[in-house]
């Protein structure tokens, strides 16, 4: 579903907020119009919260969980902010300041809210997101209101289907799909070509940059970790839900850094895993396949869903 922070682009820091591009520029008193607690639009669900004021653009607050039917929020940034945009203000000239909080069950993440700006917007088509940061009390500042910070009671699940066993295995980085890793155009040109990845396999990178978190530190380190992690846990018949833990603790004892115990983590977490899909694309993980095969690692961990017969 997700590929969020760690699994999604660096987040800038808030800007000033009574600055040319700061939430105070935009700041009006305004009233909660809408909150749809299930508002639905291709491709999933997510908490809609707009508030709005005469002669001040609209503000919409979209909250989402961990696990919620469809695709993430920041993956679908443009999709759901351009429904909100034609749905409920149709006769805007611009699409509603979209401000975005996705829910994480097992609290690896922290639940925060940031504001998305679009670089483009033709109509009900916003294009170029870029996160920033904003506070619950700026967010408030901004409306003028209360913001809810919760999913809503409104909120239903999907109905319970047939369960799938969750199986993390071995998988050989050069065998992922080609990756397509959104809104990095300079830290991450979209796909990693064939000669290209096995280029890395004969002459591999190793080490960080600083340009965002998936280049923030050695994959080839974090996949031993996670390929000797997945033989240990076999041996000892840990469940899928108990890797992450148990991974985090095999990293503790190994003396492994924060950023190594952070990306290990997020390859046993049964909610950000790297996930292929059945079509040879990807549910989940594109940035740091990315990452790895530019770095030229040779093997890692995914997640897969296996039903029984």
């Amino acid at each position: 579903m997700t590929d969020e922070l760690p699994a999604g682009p660096a987040i800038e820091p808030a800007p000033d907020p009574h600055g040319p591009d700061g939430p105070g520029a935009l700041t009006a008193a305004r009233r909660l119009v809408v909150d749809d607690h299930l508002f639905t639009a291709p491709p999933g669900t997510f908490r809609l919260q707009l508030f709005t004021a005469d002669g001040a653009r609209p503000v919409a607050v979209a909250t989402q969980a961990g696990g919620e039917e469809g695709m993430g929020l920041m993956n679908a940034a443009e999709r759901y902010a351009g429904a909100v945009w034609e749905r409920h203000c149709p006769d805007e000239d611009l699409p509603p300041v979209w401000v975005e909080q996705q829910l994480w069950p097992d609290g690896d993440q922290p639940a925060r809210f940031r504001r998305v700006d679009f670089a483009g917007a033709d109509r009900y088509r916003p294009s170029g997101p870029r996160w920033t940061a904003i506070t619950h009390e700026q967010l408030q500042d901004l409306v003028g209101v209360p913001v809810a910070t919760d999913r809503g009671a409104g909120y239903v699940p999907r109905p319970a289907e047939a369960e799938p066993r969750l199986v993390f295995s071995a998988f050989a980085v050069s065998r992922l799909a080609r990756p397509n890793p959104f809104r990095e155009p300079q830290c991450m040109p979209a796909g990693v070509a064939w000669w290209r990845r096995w280029m890395r396999q004969l002459l591999p990178r190793r080490g960080a940059r600083s340009c965002c978190w998936y280049h923030g530190g050695d994959w080839h380190t974090v996949n031993a970790l996670a390929l000797r992690a997945l033989r240990a846990a076999r041996a000892r018949s840990v469940d899928a839900e108990e890797m992450r833990d148990f991974a985090v603790e095999l990293a503790a004892a190994a003396g492994a850094t924060d950023w190594e115990t952070t990306a290990l983590a997020t390859l046993f977490s049964t909610v950000d895993a790297i996930q292929p899909d059945s079509e040879g694309g990807f549910i989940n993980g594109q940035h740091r396949a990315q990452a790895m095969l530019e770095a030229g690692a040779r093997r890692t961990v995914v997640l897969r869903h296996v039903y029984d017969a």
